[in-house]
């Protein structure tokens, strides 16, 4: 073993001082043992090592006033050799050179992800910790293709970006790092030196799988599950059920603030499978869905703003301690809806914003790029490697975590180029138009891909405009979603309640207009996290009138939401009727669900539940005109409405009345279609919900009277702001 001849270091020169300035975009093409003519080189870049041995042999040679330690001759070493290094503080380390492997990636994995169909790019991309020729070590790969040096840093090279320079695959723009000794739980980020400008940025990994708790943000080698799932049947029945006439009531859940800790922390995953899955399978709902959880460095953005698409958050534990609350569920016979967020993402320095020193992630118009409601920027959806991103997280979720559906957040933003912009401020589209072009063929795939990939899955659009056809598929010219929000039933829902009864008469039509497009979509009927903050008052707030009459209201409101067509979505509070905005700093009010009336209300919830879960008529056809029919929708005077629900059209259906004022209504009267005689199995105004117990003492008598062009009638009493729904007797 000789030292690095002269004519060596001239021919290495050019490299050797890339290397040293960190430009050098091929390391592996000069580090580590390569052979010349007839001699074999070995080179080595160790800043901060006093000396260095090979395989426990004699030390190294370096070159002079360098940081670079080389030799060559015929060396004889073995394929991977390891290093014995003294630092500059004392610390003897070992490790094999990771620049003795050679390229990692599949070259048709780097093909799918350059053109945006690889749909499990977590697999290539990230860290993972693995073996290769039997070393322990973790990959690392990251895609920054403006990028004219990227280097793995973290504790165990003191941050230092000389240190772990990465190699570029081709033109691909993705770089590569085996590094042997890494193991899962060690800090990482990425070291990315722009290659024209020089400018140098720390990122954490856009495909890391676990990260620190804010306001940390470094990035976190996730180990290899050891979870043992134990949901295969509910699986296999997910893949056969029809959820467009299965029932679907959901619990909406921000981890963070339904309950805490004594000491005020959060609950991890591990306690709120204990405390939050049988309080929610108690109330009868068939799904829990929970806040975004995908890593989020501010609070205050309830986890809007992510940073780590594949990362949950945590603030309530490790990825397998997500795993054990999803099959917890699954095993109570909940299903578990996430809510993801694909339209955008924060300008935080750590994360993806200009995130290789160009516009990577997000469109480079700032005109397109910029979303002025929430200070964020937009995925730029043309961009292949972006779509692959984007829909392998959603994937990810659904693969990995079990997850039954998504329900994706603010799609009209990504629908449209002038969302919450005014003329001039946006980049119409080659047609000259305000549609995202990209965003629509974006959703389109996201949905198909879904769907192929994972059947029974759901896909949930929270969309609040008229754009025709979200939830009908794609071949049919539709966004392909399983089903939309319907945000105008209940913005008009709550508008109507919000008025006094004594005005109630003028704005019927509130009610009824919803039957007009109910069928046009497969809509969930959302009371959501969003109608109860930012000053628009709890729903128990918004309701008029005395304190009994606000919680009669209130179980009014729950009855016309459960009865009238469409899947259920209710946040959490909402159930007990929380008095103030939500908080999300704080836990729940829960002293208020001992008191008698806020109980009643919790047990409205949970029979409401039950009764629509147990008949198919409230659920079989709720997005089919003939499972609905008016009996009397005209009656704006008195402020009553009466319809029926209809599984069977050779069976009479569920008869629900509902009275929008303070007055009793007796002997008020209306067609039936059947002779049968009706029993009262619904009352919102029973004493057990809290209320005066006006109603019907159970069997109502069917007069032989027409009325209303149907054949027969009843006289019912109507309670006060209540409703009773009746069966007809068997």
């Amino acid at each position: 073993m000789n030292a690095l001849r002269p004519e060596t270091l001239a021919r290495l020169g050019a490299d050797l001082a890339r290397l040293a300035a960190g430009t050098h975009h091929d390391p592996h093409g000069v580090l580590g043992l390569h052979r010349h003519d007839d001699r074999e080189v070995l080179l080595l870049y160790l800043p901060g090592v006093e000396s260095v041995q090979i395989d426990g042999g004699k030390l190294l040679p370096r070159v002079p006033d360098t940081d670079f330690f080389g030799v060559e001759g015929t060396l004889g070493l073995p394929r991977h050799y390891s290093l014995h290094c003294r630092d500059r503080h004392g610390h003897d380390w070992h490790r094999v050179d990771p620049y003795s492997f050679g390229p990692m990636l599949a070259d048709d994995d780097l093909a799918r992800f350059n053109a945006g169909k690889h749909f499990e790019a977590w697999r290539m991309q990230g860290a993972h910790a693995y073996a290769i020729d039997g070393i322990a070590g973790v990959r690392f790969t990251v895609w920054a293709p403006d990028a004219g040096r990227v280097s793995v840093v973290g504790p165990f090279c003191e941050w230092d970006g000389r240190r772990y320079p990465m190699r570029v695959r081709g033109a691909t723009g993705v770089w590569e790092l085996f590094i042997p000794g890494l193991a899962a739980g060690d800090l990482y980020k990425f070291e990315i030196r722009h290659r024209d400008s020089g400018s140098i940025w720390l990122r954490s990994d856009p495909y890391a799988r676990a990260a620190e708790k804010r306001p940390a943000t470094a990035s976190i080698v996730n180990p290899q599950t050891a979870h043992a799932w134990r949901d295969a049947s509910w699986l296999a029945g997910r893949r056969s059920r029809d959820w467009l006439h299965a029932p679907m009531s959901i619990y909406e859940v921000h981890l963070g603030s339904w309950r805490k800790r004594l000491d005020g922390d959060y609950l991890n995953y591990r306690e709120l499978a204990d405390q939050l899955v049988p309080y929610v399978r108690g109330l009868g709902f068939t799904h829990v869905e929970l806040l975004p959880i995908a890593e989020y460095p501010l609070d205050d953005s309830w986890g809007y703003q992510v940073t780590g698409q594949f990362a949950p958050t945590s603030r309530h534990g490790s990825p397998d301690d997500l795993r054990y609350f999803v099959d917890r569920c699954h095993e109570a016979g909940l299903g578990v809806l996430l809510d993801w967020v694909p339209g955008h993402f924060p300008r935080d320095a750590h994360g993806l914003a200009n995130f290789d020193g160009s516009a990577l992630y997000e469109y480079a118009d700032p005109r397109k790029a910029a979303q002025s409601d929430w200070g964020t920027l937009i995925f730029n959806y043309e961009r292949h490697e972006v779509r692959a991103f984007l829909i392998s997280s959603a994937c990810y979720w659904i693969e990995e975590f079990h997850f039954d559906g998504l329900r994706v957040d603010a799609v009209a933003s990504m629908l449209y180029l002038d969302f919450s912009k005014k003329a001039g401020e946006f980049v119409p589209n080659v047609h000259g138009g305000n549609h995202n072009l990209e965003a629509i063929d974006f959703l389109r795939e996201l949905n198909a891909v879904v769907h192929g990939r994972y059947p029974g899955a759901l896909v949930i659009a929270e969309e609040s405009t008229d754009w025709p056809m979200v939830s009908r598929p794609t071949h049919d010219g539709g966004l392909g979603f399983s089903m939309k929000w319907n945000m105008g039933w209940m913005h008009d829902t709550l508008s109507y309640f919000q008025e006094d009864p004594l005005y109630r008469a003028h704005h019927h039509e509130k009610l009824t207009f919803g039957m007009m497009y109910a069928y046009s979509e497969n809509f969930v009927l959302p009371l959501s996290h969003d109608e109860v903050v930012h000053l628009k008052r709890s729903l128990l707030g918004k309701m008029p009138g005395d304190r009994w009459q606000r919680l009669a209201n209130l179980r009014l409101l729950y009855t016309w939401m459960w009865a009238f067509p469409g899947k259920k979505l209710l946040f959490m509070g909402s159930e007990f009727g929380q008095e103030t905005e939500w908080n999300f700093r704080e836990a729940l009010p829960w002293q208020l669900a001992l008191q008698h009336d806020h109980a009643g209300l919790q047990r409205l919830i949970g029979d409401l539940n039950r009764l629509y879960v147990g008949d198919e008529r409230l659920h079989a056809r709720e997005f089919e005109p003939a499972g609905f029919r008016w009996l009397s929708c005209g009656d704006h005077l008195q402020s009553v409405l009466v319809f029926e629900r209809i599984a069977d059209e050779r069976q009479p259906g569920l008869i629900v009345a509902l009275n929008f004022t303070p007055v009793p209504r007796h002997d008020y009267r209306f067609g039936v279609p059947s002779g049968r005689a009706y029993r009262e199995i619904f009352n919102s105004d029973a004493e057990r919900y809290g209320g005066s117990n006006t109603g019907n003492l159970g069997l109502v008598k069917v007069l032989n009277e027409p009325s209303l062009g149907l054949p027969c009638s009843v006289n019912l009493t109507l309670p006060p702001l209540g409703a009773v729904i009746l069966a007809p007797e068997r």
